[in-house]
């Protein structure tokens, strides 16, 4: 998302590099997860990563795994105005991404939110033809709640939730989680940084561009700021102690909690740089102990992130958050 909307400017040529750099980081015989939205950048992103692969050499361009969210409605000056999951939507969306891509199938594809207006076993629903058509291989969701889950689960197979979950975003601890297991769901955590605040670059004084959304994020703001940073401070001791970076330590801590239960997290990382990628991918070797993983959680205990995570307008939006 972030080589294309909502983090301010970004060098085009720079992301291109940075997702080679990534397919060509990726041992043999694994696969590259490329994740987007179709309204990021109102289909600049789909038209990137298009790019991307089609100048990438074949052999790492099979490598690539494509996520797609779809749904969310906006305006031309960029205004989010709703989510529509409606089945001709679905399809209609579908096209669209498939198009922009230059794919003949898109290999997870989910919608962004919960749409209130439709059951989201019709969204599933259309989903799952779209499977049996061939254009769709897996089945995902996106910040759902544990009853959503259930309830979609009971229409079609789905593949991962991808919700947020890091060091600073806890919640689906409590209930979301233990039924994504349930479930036999795995997990797609994305905000593992949380939007750059626990990498440990973010600097107090630090000014925001125009059109960055942590200008509008609750976490980002006068002593929320300040209050959060205390706690990347706290988890600043413990990295050194290890001699990796914030970033990589937030990072496997988040990978941790995944292998406790044969790995069904998987990280995303929004890295638009390739030094920014190498630190991320830095990550995998970082192994932690229980006493590591015990230090991390002291330096930043559950729900101690100062601020919602998104602004109220968004936060209704949740149904993970109901």
């Amino acid at each position: 998302m972030g080589m294309s909307a909502l983090y301010g400017e970004s060098d085009r040529a720079e992301s291109v590099a940075t997702i080679h750099a990534y397919l060509d980081a990726v041992p043999d015989g694994m696969d590259a997860l490329l994740d987007t939205g179709d309204f990021y950048g109102m289909g600049h992103n789909e038209l990137l990563i298009n790019e991307a692969l089609r100048s990438a050499p074949v052999a790492l361009r099979e490598r690539a795994l494509t996520s797609v969210k779809f749904g969310a409605l906006r305006t031309v000056e960029g205004d989010f105005t709703g989510v529509d999951g409606r089945p001709e939507a679905v399809k209609n969306f579908l096209a669209y991404s498939l198009q922009r891509l230059g794919r003949d199938h898109i290999d997870i594809y989910r919608i962004a939110r919960l749409d209130p207006d439709v059951p989201i076993e019709e969204t599933v629903g259309a989903i799952a033809e779209a499977v049996q058509a061939g254009h769709v291989r897996h089945i995902g969701l996106s910040e759902v709640g544990a009853d959503t889950l259930r309830r979609a689960a009971a229409v079609g197979p789905i593949a991962d939730l991808q919700i947020e979950y890091s060091l600073m975003s806890r919640g689906i601890e409590a209930e979301i989680l233990p039924t994504a297991r349930e479930l036999g769901i795995g997990i797609t955590a994305y905000g593992v940084l949380a939007r750059g605040l626990i990498s440990g670059h973010f600097g107090r004084d630090r000014l925001l561009s125009p059109g960055d959304f942590r200008g509008m994020s609750p976490r980002f703001q006068g002593e929320n700021l300040h209050r959060n940073l205390d706690l990347v401070d706290a988890l600043r001791k413990v990295a050194q102690e290890k001699g990796v970076s914030v970033a990589q330590t937030a990072i496997a801590w988040v990978l941790a909690q995944g292998r406790r239960h044969q790995v069904d997290i998987v990280p995303l990382v929004g890295a638009r740089r390739r030094d920014r990628l190498e630190e991320a991918l830095g990550a995998l070797e970082v192994e932690l102990s229980p006493a590591d993983v015990a230090a991390i959680e002291a330096a930043i205990p559950a729900g101690a992130a100062a601020g919602e995570r998104y602004p109220a307008a968004q936060m209704a939006h949740l149904d993970s958050e109901r």
